[in-house]
């Protein structure tokens, strides 16, 4: 088929609602004419997770607690000893600090704002200054966390003068509300409500797309009508919504974890099956993955559990089929309240010791960042690399060992892993990098092509090439 189709066009023409579309081939130009390849978008992603893997772990590669991390090896640089010690603010809580300097290379200022800009802002304001294209979510932040005192612990997105970079969505359905739009009852009733679709008002022209008179070709007919099924399956998953086909699969049980002030009552920390954690971080790493999938983001934040969080986990934990530890926090610690919580596992570590518990808890955190990442490595770019592949991802976390008693080694050797960015960085390698989280990072920003850089402007400023590709 000869026939061009505008992306932007085409999301016009199916409906009010801005849900999106995959990736056409009609959307493309034709290398058989000569055309130019296509390009993919400039996106940057922070990816944060709490508590952090100490350094003495984290040299043990993907033999111990990065194991989930190995099957991703060849598209991750994975940096080890990156140091965050210049973040550090005397009074403030060691966690904060640390959490507030990832992704940014600064201290924070104050308890509600950052020391400055984050890596995907400085990158969205360099390469859209005019703002996003009509349609796009500017800038989405969502997590799965709970400990909430200090913001830094928890949005890891910023502007440039400190403040926030959006409203962080920390349900799945208020994520899928950001994305996709509200759901809008015309009537008083709550089953009215749930039981209405954001695709209602699209579906007559998804239709005409999938049809017999549709201007496209076979393939991509079955894309869109394998999209439509897909948008239908997470609005369902995050809304409970009912289905009135009877073949449908039955909807997973309304989410029962607490959030807001519930999910932190007075920092004590709160009980949490692993699999209710699980499940809840899943549907909301599917649909952020989804927006970006979908084109609806470029730029944000994820958070997988905040900065020292406090939860009494319980439950058996697995990985690639075989059982690796039964969570029981509160038992095995023999405390209650925060006495109990993971959180001290990390407080208790000793290199001379086996720490098998932290070492579970550590593995499992990268087992939930890995199920992200392999989402966005599943789903094809406009180039045909792999959306994981063409993004600026950041990963990173707030401790590089989590004793209090010492802030050097503390905010030394923190955990950071970067994908490719359509080929700037040295993926499939595991890097000795000593330097300083402020030279990694606007390092990574010249390689992004940004003006503006990260850390004070009188610093004498440190290049990482070896990150380089």
């Amino acid at each position: 088929m000869n026939q061009k189709l505008n992306r932007r066009t085409m999301l016009r023409s199916v409906g009010a609602a801005t849900i999106g579309l995959p990736l056409l081939e009609e959307m493309m130009l034709s290398s058989a004419l000569g055309a130019a390849k296509a390009e993919a978008p400039v996106r940057a992603f922070n990816v944060f997770f709490g508590l952090g893997i100490p350094a003495p772990l984290q040299d043990e590669g993907f033999d111990g607690v990065l194991e989930p991390l190995k099957p991703l090896s060849d598209k991750l640089l994975i940096m080890r000893n990156v140091d965050q010690v210049r973040c550090d603010e005397s009074g403030i809580n060691a966690h904060f600090d640390g959490a507030s300097g990832a992704f940014t290379a600064a201290p924070p200022n104050g308890e509600a704002k950052a020391g400055g800009a984050s890596i995907d802002q400085v990158i969205r304001k360099s390469h859209y200054p005019g703002g996003m294209p009509a349609g796009m979510v500017p800038t989405l932040i969502g997590g799965t966390f709970f400990r909430r005192s200090r913001v830094s612990r928890y949005v890891h997105s910023y502007n440039e003068d400190g403040t926030v970079a959006a409203t962080i969505q920390e349900k799945p359905r208020d994520l899928f509300e950001r994305v996709f739009g509200k759901i809008e009852s015309s009537g008083d009733a709550r089953e009215q409500q749930l039981n209405r679709s954001v695709l209602d008002s699209v579906v007559d022209q998804y239709k005409f797309y999938t049809g017999a008179n549709s201007p496209l070709g076979s393939a991509s007919r079955a894309r869109v009508a394998d999209h439509l099924d897909r948008i239908r399956e997470f609005e369902q998953r995050a809304f409970e919504m009912t289905d009135k086909d009877d073949d449908a699969p039955k909807l997973p049980p309304r989410s029962r974890l607490l959030h807001g002030g519930q999910a932190d009552p007075g920092g004590e920390g709160i009980d949490m099956k692993i699999d209710d954690l699980t499940r809840e971080w899943r549907l909301m790493a599917d649909l952020y993955a989804l927006a970006i999938e979908l084109d609806r983001v470029r730029f944000g934040s994820l958070t997988f559990l905040a900065a020292g969080e406090r939860l009494r986990i319980t439950g058996d934990y697995k990985y690639d089929g075989r059982l690796v530890y039964q969570f029981d926090d509160e038992k095995e610690l023999g405390k209650s309240g925060s006495g109990g919580c993971s959180h001290e596992w990390w407080h208790k570590f000793n290199p001379d010791n086996k720490n098998e518990q932290l070492r579970a808890h550590a593995h499992m955190k990268m087992r939930e960042v890995a199920y992200f990442l392999k989402r966005l490595d599943s789903s094809k770019d406009v180039n045909g690399k792999s959306i994981l592949e063409n993004s600026c991802i950041t990963i990173s976390t707030e401790s590089g060992d989590g004793r209090h008693n010492d802030v050097k080694r503390e905010l030394s050797g923190i955990f950071h892993a970067i994908t490719g960015a359509n080929g700037r960085f040295k993926t499939g390698q595991i890097m000795d990098v000593g330097a300083e989280g402020v030279d990694v990072y606007n390092t990574m920003l010249t390689a992004m092509n940004t003006k503006d850089r990260l850390g004070p402007t009188k610093r004498d400023a440190k290049a990482i090439d070896k990150i380089r590709a």
